[in-house]
């Protein structure tokens, strides 16, 4: 137990520094945040104080911002996770639905310059998550009890309209 329990703050402890190592900024577009721990000594039982500056405004904890500001927190955070430790496969169901416009995009680009290392498979209603896609799938109900799946390779369409990046 103990063993197990060692190499648990071991793992935390060097995941925090690999993210935030001299509390390095997380978040992009002009905004910064930090994270520092309670009690570098216990990693494992120790609060996380989550410190957050939008860009143009004052620096504040987590809990002082509004629900598309911590939505937007969580994602960067998650990100940084993900940069440290790059999982092949994930699966986002709706994380972008509080925020606005431009954080959406601001996510959907971030999302594509990753996908080298992580696949994203994302479930949204979000039209520039949505225009970030190289595939698209959807349900419809033609008729009633049966299901259609619908699905549209973004690519092969762009080159079939002429359509250029």
């Amino acid at each position: 137990m103990r063993a197990v329990d060692g190499q648990a703050r071991r793992d935390l402890k060097g995941l925090y520094m690999g993210l935030f190592t001299g509390k390095t900024v997380i978040v992009t577009g002009g905004g910064k945040a930090t994270l520092e721990l309670e009690d570098e000594n216990d990693v494992l039982s120790c609060g996380i104080e989550i410190k957050v500056q939008p860009p143009g405004k004052a620096l504040k904890t987590i809990t002082l911002l509004s629900g598309g500001e911590k939505a937007f927190v969580a994602i960067a955070l998650y990100f940084a996770i993900l940069k440290v430790h790059p999982t092949p496969f994930c699966v986002m169901d709706e994380i972008e639905a509080a925020l606005d416009e431009p954080n959406v995009v601001r996510v959907a680009n971030y999302m594509r310059r990753i996908t080298q290392k992580t696949q994203f498979i994302v479930i949204t209603h979000r039209r520039g998550t949505m225009e970030a896609a190289d595939v698209l799938y959807g349900v419809t109900m033609q008729e009633r009890g049966v299901s259609k799946v619908l699905t549209i390779n973004m690519n092969d369409m762009a080159k079939e309209l002429n359509i250029k990046e």
